[in-house]
């Protein structure tokens, strides 16, 4: 069996600890009570595991993990696969989310708090009633963010530089899954 060179269970997230931690107390009280995690925010500067803790959090949750990258979305049309094939309680990752248009912004306003697609079909406005879902956000640059797409993330997090001896462990983690591997 090849192990995954990136940690999936966040028992095997090295580094920050107190992200980890809070967010292992909170998916489980919404998964032991079948509810849908609230929508979280990851920032901090690159390499430092947001997209790692995305992709554990929807493994402790249990779920599918949906990823997009923020980057890659020019316009609306380009989140409506994602929304409309989206399978209830799970996880909708955005990476880069920072770079999302301001208009695909404000169409997430009532995806995020009412799970309402409203969109436009043969010139008849249509509301289209989603499952829930937990929205990740990942960003190296949390200010860019506009205050009200912002603030309708309910969790939001920092990731911290890490330590000498965490770097350490990391190599050597690295080290023996390149081993393993060959």
């Amino acid at each position: 069996m090849v192990q995954a060179m990136r940690p999936t269970r966040f028992e095997d997230i090295v580094g920050q600890s107190e992200v980890v931690e809070h967010l292992r107390v909170v998916t489980a009280g919404y998964k032991n009570n079948d509810g849908v995690m609230p929508h979280v925010l990851i920032d901090g500067p690159p390499g430092l595991g947001k997209t790692t803790i995305a992709k554990a959090l929807a493994s402790e949750l249990d779920v599918n993990l949906y990823t997009v990258n923020g980057a890659n979305v020019r316009s609306i049309k380009n989140l409506l696969p994602y929304l409309m094939g989206i399978a209830p309680r799970s996880v909708l990752f955005i990476d880069e989310i920072h770079r999302l248009p301001k208009i695909v912004e404000e169409f997430l306003y009532p995806v995020m708090e009412d799970f309402i697609l409203s969109i436009v079909i043969e010139n008849k406005p249509e509301s289209i009633e989603l499952p829930m879902f937990t929205l990740v956000g990942a960003t190296t640059s949390g200010g860019s963010l506009s205050q009200p797409f912002y603030d309708r993330f309910q969790i939001k997090e920092h990731l911290s530089f890490y330590s000498h001896d965490e770097l350490d462990l990391i190599l050597l983690r690295w080290d023996y899954l390149l081993m393993m591997r060959t």
